[in-house]
């Protein structure tokens, strides 16, 4: 069982910044990637950032050259620097760890935080 934490939504005006924390514990052997996906309402979730073990990291088309992804290695922790944040990117954003053990793929997923970003 793999436990996320997630810390650091809120309310911010547009062009402000925010940083997503994501904090992995628990039984994460084999784990191979963390990133962070969001839902607002009415739509889909859909993938915001990804970071692999090996340090590869993956973004939206809509976030990029705003939004940065990072992690402590350590500290088995994600986090997501948001910054220039539009009305848009207003929705709950859920961290995700994802691994193999045993050959057979886990997923876990964090209870959410909500981003609001008023215009």
């Amino acid at each position: 069982q793999v436990q996320l934490a997630e810390s650091g939504g809120g309310l911010v005006q547009a062009g402000g910044s925010l940083r997503l924390s994501c904090a992995a514990s628990g039984n994460i052997f084999g784990l191979t990637a963390m990133g962070w996906y969001r839902q607002a309402p009415g739509n889909q979730r859909e993938l915001v950032a990804t970071i692999t073990s090996g340090g590869s990291t993956n973004y939206a088309d809509s976030v990029k050259g705003r939004f940065t992804i990072s992690r402590d290695k350590a500290k088995n922790t994600v986090y997501l620097q948001m910054n220039s944040l539009k009305p848009e990117d207003t929705a709950v954003y859920y961290c995700n760890a994802e691994g193999r053990r045993w050959g057979r793929p886990w997923y876990s997923w964090g209870q959410g935080t909500q981003v609001t970003v008023s215009s």
